[in-house]
């Protein structure tokens, strides 16, 4: 089974798996430079209103696997990295779906969506400190955002796997549910978020990333749409709003 991501859409939801199933879903040099366009050409399409990553089978992603990076450390990195910044700013909901190990850069993917929901059983490991690797700027204030800069640490000093309990706590995790029902979970959710406003949701996901220069922007946006009139007309009439306002093809 060649290893590869896969996608499909359905109800307007993304699924992209990560399929390596004999190395626990590892990360290839072939697919870590596939996912950048895959997420363009997800981002264009209209019909795409978020994206869930998520493994194949019991695993969501044990890292990269270096057999197959030619570049050696300093290659991997540079092309997890891409990775990983591409899917942050995807302009629309991503959601991470975790069953079994998340470790190293499938770590890193999983940090990098908006949201994290696992399975009881997930364990979650920031392991360059094994290796001997300097972790990317980039990557090490995206988890310190997410968890603190002590428990940034604790994962980063130790190399230590956490459980998915421990994650939930510390804000890697958003949800844990029980075994069997992380993909009904999902399923339930992203019909959430594929209903509400893109506009709110794309304004929302820069001024979270903190960029502070678009406030203009996104007010003109918010004029130009008519989202806001659809919505409070919709409100009053006790219907579901027809919103307008979708992400633009080249963003």
């Amino acid at each position: 089974m060649e290893p590869q991501l896969l996608y499909r859409v359905t109800d307007s939801v993304a699924t992209v798996v990560i399929r390596h199933p004999e190395k626990r879903n590892a990360m290839t040099e072939a697919m870590w430079r596939s996912l950048p366009p895959m997420l363009q050409t997800l981002a264009g399409d209209p019909a795409v209103r978020a994206v869930v990553l998520t493994g194949e089978g019991g695993t969501f992603c044990a890292g990269a696997d270096i057999s197959t990076l030619r570049g050696g450390p300093e290659e991997a990195q540079r092309l997890a990295v891409a990775a990983e910044e591409a899917l942050a700013a995807f302009p629309k909901p991503t959601l991470a779906a975790v069953r079994g190990h998340c470790v190293g850069g499938g770590a890193q993917l999983a940090a990098a969506c908006d949201l994290r929901f696992a399975e009881e059983g997930a364990r979650f490991g920031v392991t360059p400190a094994k290796l001997g690797i300097v972790y990317p700027a980039s990557s090490t204030r995206r988890l310190v955002t997410l968890v603190g800069p002590a428990t940034a640490k604790y994962l980063l000093f130790s190399g230590e796997l956490v459980g998915a309990r421990r994650a939930l706590r510390t804000g890697l995790v958003d949800e844990v549910l029980p075994e069997g029902e992380l993909g009904d979970r999902v399923t339930e959710f992203t019909r959430i978020p594929v209903s509400r406003s893109q506009l709110t949701q794309a304004a929302a996901k820069e001024f979270a990333d903190g960029r502070t220069d678009r406030d203009a922007h996104w007010a003109g946006q918010a004029r130009a749409s008519g989202d806001t009139a659809e919505g409070v007309a919709a409100f009053l009439e006790r219907r579901q709003p027809r919103f307008g306002w979708s992400v633009p093809t080249s963003a």
